[in-house]
Parts: C-alpha cells; structure tokens; sequence
C-alpha cells in the first residue's frame, strides 16, 4: 500500500490490520497537521479493501497528552490560535471512517487524546493509563466532540462529571464506566 510521507505518524499494514502510530513523542501533543495525517491515512485504508480493522496507537510516554499549545509559527503567533478553526474540520474527517479503529491507549490521554480514543470503535488501555477532559481547568469548552460522542459512550452522568471538574481517571476506572 502506497501512502504518502507523514511527518507525525507511522503507518503499516500486516494481513488485514493497518496500524496508524502517533510520533510525536514523547507526549504526542496534537495539532491541525497531526489530524489531517491521521484522517488522510484513515481515508487510505478505508480504500483499501486488504485491510479489515485499523489500530491506532502512539509512540512515546503517552497516547497523547493533549493539544500542542506550545508551537509557534514564524510570526510568533500559536499556531493553535492561528488554525483552531480548521483543526475540528479536520477532525470530523476522523469519524467518516467506515473500518473499525481500535484505540490503544497508554500513559496520557488528555483534552484532545481523550477525544481521539473516543472517535475509535474500540479502546484498550492499562492500569497504567490516565484520561482526563481537562478542558474546563483551562478554560476552554470541551472540544474534539466530545460534548456529543463522550455521553454516548460512558453515559451523560459519568461525562459531565469528566468535563466539568476535569478529573483524571485511570486505566481500570475508564473500564468500569465504559
């Protein structure tokens, strides 16, 4: 399978499992270039009639830790702010997917990579593995979709009280609630 060079990802295909891997280590902080990979490489697999069921996975400490607040554009401007506006149109790309994706989450999965664990059919995790929506410590509306996908998986009770206090689970919690 022919794909085209990614500066953030990895990817691979053995049988019928294709594995998409998150490199940018070490904590795979995501930005609007990283979703449009994934979603790319998601579009080419989908095509792919070999390739029964898609893996997502990462590289490094963490899942991903969160959005990359931290990088700047030449201009000294966030690129966040810059192009937050295009990273959720990326993002609903994710979901157009008609392959089964399985998520395995390690180490953080934060704000935006518990978003990205959601968008999968199915997640395996460990003991290990902490998720937290801490979108509302910083200020910010619970993004990536998950006012809407969050709910469905682990109910509106369990959801709001992720997104509104911003605590942190682990691994085998994130089992029992869904």
């Amino acid at each position: 399978m022919q794909h085209g060079e990614y500066e953030h990802i990895g990817v691979a295909s053995s049988g019928n499992i294709a594995t998409i891997e998150v490199r940018r280590g070490p904590n795979n902080f995501i930005d609007t270039d990283m979703v449009a990979e994934i979603a790319d490489a998601l579009e080419v697999y989908d095509r792919t009639p070999e390739v029964r069921a898609i893996v997502l996975c990462a590289e490094g400490k963490h899942f991903c830790a969160g959005a990359d607040f931290g990088s700047r554009g030449p201009d000294g401007v966030a690129r966040t702010a810059k192009r937050g506006r295009h990273l959720y149109k990326e993002a609903q790309r994710l979901w157009r997917t008609g392959k089964p994706i399985v998520a395995a989450v390690h180490g953080a999965a934060v704000g935006a990579g518990v978003g990205l664990a959601v968008m999968a059919d199915f997640r395996v995790t460990c003991p290990e593995a902490r998720f937290s929506t801490n979108f509302t410590r910083l200020g910010f509306h619970p993004g990536f979709g998950l006012t809407a996908t969050l709910p469905r998986l682990i109910g509106l009770q369990q959801a709001s009280l992720l997104m509104y206090t911003a605590r942190r689970i682990g691994g085998e919690e994130a089992l029992r609630i869904g």
